[in-house]
């Protein structure tokens, strides 16, 4: 498994330091902000073999701009909390489904990958969502008709199919991913060998796996899947999870297995990569739909800035409707 990693595009592509990652989402969101100048929209037409568009000026948009201010771009914070709160969406209709977590992490990866390119005011991150999961289930050959996963979720099927191919494309169809979660089986195996080979112990081991399980899916939550390889990942929820049982020395353990892989590692330098992955999980924020509804009204007037005027109006006729039945 390593070795296959350590030749992979994955990491050769997909792993980046913070600098380089802050500077990928600031170039997105700046090429965002620069279509709103341009087209007076962000959103972007796609079409099924992946080619795309900006929507061309409405006439009507100058006498818009002209009544309101432009609509204000999204802030790069402002793109990642809806980003995170997608990827939230991402693992409940993984649940819903009862996709395996290899699944899940696959998905949420492919999210990850297609937002380096791509601003969430260009494409809806609710949109591409679905068509990650999609994708994934493809990858991983647990195969869900686009139908299927439309309906299950009150969306569209064709919009998934138009967008699966710009998915892909901004992938560079690099389609095989390196999930924690079978590192952590590897670790865990190894583990074994540290603690007595009783009942208590071996319940607890256990425990320390399911634990484990579940901090791997917060980490994949955060920017860590495009920071630092699947081992490390792994590793930091282990170390969570032993923390909860105190099972055993850590750090006795994490020498053992770098003497077993001839890492070229130092343990100090493994302890530094798990605390800043433990760091990016601490600061991790549950969000829910009232938290984004700011952020989302801004989303919708840069992609469609016409739609200010569209609620105004509906909310004009049910005032007037409302009078009409009290009348």
């Amino acid at each position: 498994m390593m070795a296959d990693f350590l030749t992979s595009t994955h990491r050769a592509k997909w792993i980046f330091s913070p600098q380089d990652l802050k500077e990928k989402y600031k170039a997105a969101n700046q090429r965002a902000r620069q279509a709103l100048e341009k087209y007076g929209a962000t959103r972007m037409e796609v079409d099924i073999d992946g080619s795309w568009s900006y929507p061309e000026p409405q006439p009507d948009a100058k006498e818009i701009v002209e009544k309101h201010s432009r609509p204000k771009p999204l802030k790069t914070e402002e793109e990642q909390l809806l980003r995170t709160f997608y990827e939230f969406k991402i693992q409940d209709v993984c649940d819903a489904f009862k996709f395996p977590r290899k699944i899940q992490a696959t998905a949420l990866i492919y999210f990850k990958r297609f937002y380096l390119q791509w601003s969430v005011m260009e494409h809806h991150p609710k949109d591409i969502m679905l068509t990650c999961i999609y994708a994934a289930c493809k990858a991983e050959e647990n195969h869900v008709s686009a139908e299927e996963l439309g309906k299950a979720i009150e969306q569209d099927h064709q919009m998934i199919l138009n967008n699966e191919m710009i998915v892909l494309q901004s992938l560079g169809f690099d389609l095989i991913v390196y999930a924690p979660y079978r590192a952590l089986d590897g670790f865990v195996n190894v583990m074994e060998e540290f603690i007595e080979a009783n009942d208590d112990q071996l319940q607890t081991l256990k425990d320390v796996h399911e634990i484990a399980k579940v901090e791997s899916d917060k980490i994949m939550l955060t920017d860590a899947p495009l920071l630092f390889p699947p081992g490390q990942l792994a590793l930091a929820a282990l170390y969570r999870a032993n923390e909860v049982h105190g099972l055993l020395d850590f750090e006795r353990y994490v020498g053992s297995l770098l003497s077993r892989q001839h890492d070229t590692h130092s343990i100090s330098e493994l302890t530094v990569s798990m605390n800043a992955i433990i760091s990016l999980v601490s600061k991790l924020v549950t969000l829910t739909a009232a938290d984004m509804k700011h952020v989302d009204r801004k989303l919708k007037l840069c992609r469609d800035p016409s739609s200010h005027d569209k609620s105004k109006k509906r909310k004009h006729r049910s005032k007037e409707s409302s009078s009409e039945m009290h009348a």
